[in-house]
């Protein structure tokens, strides 16, 4: 049974480029490390194997019988261990990384900023997996996700993004033909657009001066996708909940009115999610860091 730990490859590199340079100085230069400290990790490996490898004398060093042994295996260690890290760390991270996310975040706030990211990283490719139900990124070997609310698994890391309360609109036309809800009242007896993930039976979980209102509509359409939602009240269904980032546009642009009651529904964190594994690949690591950065949802 080998008596070798597999920590000490390293030390079991150092120790070929010793004999390969001549010296523990020369090693060190080569290393970037200093005399003492290679001096020590050679004779770690030496402890390790439990054999002495190198004569050492003020004038130079020669090979025991056991140390050329080992030299005429291990001499390809160094160049190993090169390339592994290479593979590990490249210089400049390469290979595809898998992201998901949901409709509308994917079209609105991740593709336009993807350009700047290839630019800065050329060979990194992106698969965008498209989806508004939460995805098993590790049974998916999927790299990371971007979503609405806080990992509750242990096994998931999750970076907050952007936070907002949402708020109740509806288009010029269905507003012309079902008048502006005047009271809280009023509400009640309007058409709605749920989401599913959100409220239970259509019913409407509303806040107002720090005070709740719970009601259920009488009309309500639902529907699981926000992006769907979006159109539906902009197509003039009902009076819909949309958080102000996602529909500003359609705000400005006239097609969308705020509900003036000063009613805001459910709150929203959109985080950055990823398996909670210690080595990230680099090229996932250089996009976490860059979709942190970006401020995506400004």
């Amino acid at each position: 049974m080998s008596t070798i730990d597999f920590s000490h490859l390293k030390h079991m590199a150092i120790f070929v480029t010793v004999v390969e340079a001549g010296s523990f100085a020369a090693a060190a230069r080569k290393l970037h490390s200093s005399r003492s400290r290679v001096s020590e990790q050679v004779a770690q490996f030496e402890a390790a194997a439990g054999m002495r490898l190198l004569h050492r004398s003020t004038r130079q060093l020669a090979l025991t019988s056991e140390g050329e042994k080992v030299y005429a295996k291990a001499k390809v260690l160094p160049q190993l261990i090169h390339e592994i890290e290479a593979v590990a760390s490249p210089a400049e991270p390469s290979g595809r990384v898998a992201i998901s996310t949901t409709h509308d975040i994917a079209i609105k706030h991740l593709i336009p900023v993807l350009n700047e990211f290839q630019r800065r990283y050329p060979k990194v490719q992106v698969d965008l997996i498209i989806s508004d139900q939460k995805m098993d990124l590790i049974a998916e070997q999927i790299d990371m996700a971007i979503r609405i609310g806080l990992p509750n698994d242990d096994s998931l890391i999750g970076r907050v993004m952007y936070e907002e309360r949402s708020t109740l609109y509806a288009s010029p036309a269905y507003l012309k033909e079902h008048g502006m809800p005047k009271s809280i009242e009023e509400l009640a007896q309007h058409k709605w657009i749920s989401l599913t993930q959100m409220s239970q039976n259509g019913e409407q979980n509303l806040l107002h001066d720090e005070q709740h209102y719970h009601f259920t509509p009488s009309h309500y359409h639902q529907t699981n996708s926000p992006l769907v939602a979006q159109s539906m009240t902009l197509a003039g269904y009902g009076i819909g909940v949309h958080l102000p980032l996602t529909v500003k546009d359609e705000c400005k642009a006239g097609l969308l009115v705020p509900i003036g009651l000063g009613m805001s529904a459910f709150s929203a964190v959109f985080t950055l999610v990823y398996p909670s594994r210690r080595q990230v690949p680099a090229r996932a690591r250089v996009l976490i860091d860059y979709l942190l950065s970006a401020d995506i949802f400004s």
